[in-house]
């Protein structure tokens, strides 16, 4: 890794680092025929797939093991995932909406929200500990009032403590352990275990994430989510060691992930190139990390001035943009699309992984753009509700009448001239 000058690239080359390749289009052939198959044989195929991907012999596909797991994990441990849990909760029920309604002038309007009957929730897990996306996706679930949240968890010989602790503390009765694209197709269209949902949610691996895409024409899906990205934002002012560890953080992830440094001093860029070979070699994950950090869509750049660092960033749009600039203000309003922004030296993304209170469920690949990450938002529908007395629909009978017939629709005009003969 060494610093490049941002104003050097070359469209070619800017092109590469900010187009991140989800990796989709190569298996979404694989992904529709496992999709297909779970259509057609339903709990067999899962059983099959539960076998074929991960090594486990299920007889049953419904779990009953979240109950009173969390009285069996270390009580610090507990403590952590209850603390979590309390701040996301709190987080999110600043997320609420209210009905309401407003006269104007005979005409009654007014907007009310309802939760989504039944979502899926889809948990990485298998051998990985993954507690945080179970806290991410059933709280903001549970405080929108969804009453039935069903969760697929990849099985595994061992399933993890800690993962199905945080399912019984969120309060979940209804889990399911098959993962990957075949737990996707079950959530959209129904197996004789595992009912139907509603909307599905929740990142997961490119196997989740083209079956969510494959499938979304059928059922409703929170986002496709990619591997994990960071942008860190940087001047003179940055600390090295902080910027670098930030890069390394996202690249642990996955070989896919994305991280890059835009910064405006040339020594302070110099100095976090030092700093990520020098923390490298501490980490377990380094082989992931390096990859991660040889991509095209990762690196340390120079740039000339905040201005062209802050046109990247809003063009780049990413998962994850950290702040570390003296005037952290200015910087945070020059960039509108970010999934999540983390400012100061003191913010980690890691704070917004776990415990802050901020979903990490976030959009990837420029979605940042057009979306937001997962919230309460995400669990609720929104309808308007209208009632009119006759002298409110005498003011507005006029333009009702002739749009309609502007429209060549007779009838409705004809359903307003009715009431006022």
């Amino acid at each position: 890794m060494d610093v490049q000058p941002l104003s050097t690239l070359g469209p070619a080359a800017l092109d590469a680092v900010s187009d991140r390749d989800t990796g989709l289009d190569s298996i979404r052939t694989d992904v529709e025929d496992i999709i297909d198959r779970v259509r057609t044989d339903g709990d067999e195929a899962l059983h099959e797939f539960n076998r074929r991907f991960d090594d486990v012999d299920s007889d049953t596909l419904a779990t009953n093991a979240i109950s009173g797991a969390a009285d069996a994990i270390d009580e610090d441990v507990k403590h952590a995932l209850e603390v979590t849990i309390d701040r996301v909760r709190t987080f999110h029920e600043r997320q609420r909406r209210d009905d309401w309604t407003d006269d104007f002038g005979g005409v009654t309007l007014g907007r009310q929200f309802r939760p989504i009957d039944r979502v899926g929730a889809y948990v990485p897990g298998g051998s990985a500990a993954y507690p945080s996306t179970a806290i991410m996706t059933v709280v903001p679930a549970r405080v929108a009032g969804v009453e039935e949240i069903a969760v697929v968890t990849p099985p595994a010989a061992e399933r993890n403590p800690v993962t199905l602790a945080a399912l019984d503390l969120t309060g979940v009765d209804e889990v399911y352990t098959v993962g990957g694209a075949q737990a996707i197709a079950a959530l959209a269209y129904g197996t004789d275990s595992i009912p139907a949902v509603e909307k599905i949610v929740g990142p997961g691996n490119r196997w989740v994430a083209a079956a969510k895409a494959a499938v979304r024409g059928d059922v409703a899906i929170d986002m496709i989510a990619g591997p994990s990205e960071v942008l860190v934002l940087a001047d003179g002012t940055a600390t090295p060691k902080y910027v670098a560890a930030e890069l390394l953080a996202q690249a642990e992830h996955d070989p896919h992930a994305s991280a890059v440094a835009v910064v405006t001093d040339e020594a302070i860029a110099e100095a976090v190139v030092d700093e990520v070979k020098r923390q490298l070699p501490e980490l377990s994950r380094s082989d992931i990390i390096r990859e991660a950090l040889a991509n095209d869509s990762s690196g340390v750049f120079l740039a000339d001035s905040m201005a062209e660092a802050t046109a990247f960033a809003e063009s780049y749009a990413v998962e994850h943009l950290v702040v570390q600039t003296a005037d952290r203000t200015a910087v945070v309003e020059a960039v509108d699309s970010a999934g999540s922004v983390f400012v100061g030296e003191y913010s980690p993304v890691a704070a917004g992984d776990y415990a802050s209170g901020t979903n990490h469920a976030l959009p990837t690949a420029k979605a940042a753009k057009t979306t937001g990450g997962l919230s309460v938002d995400t669990f609720v529908r929104s309808r308007t509700i209208q009632e009119l007395d006759r002298e409110g629909l005498e003011s507005i009978s006029e333009p009702i009448v002739t749009l309609a017939e502007l429209e060549g629709l007779d009838a409705h005009a004809e359903s307003v001239r009715a009431r006022l003969e």
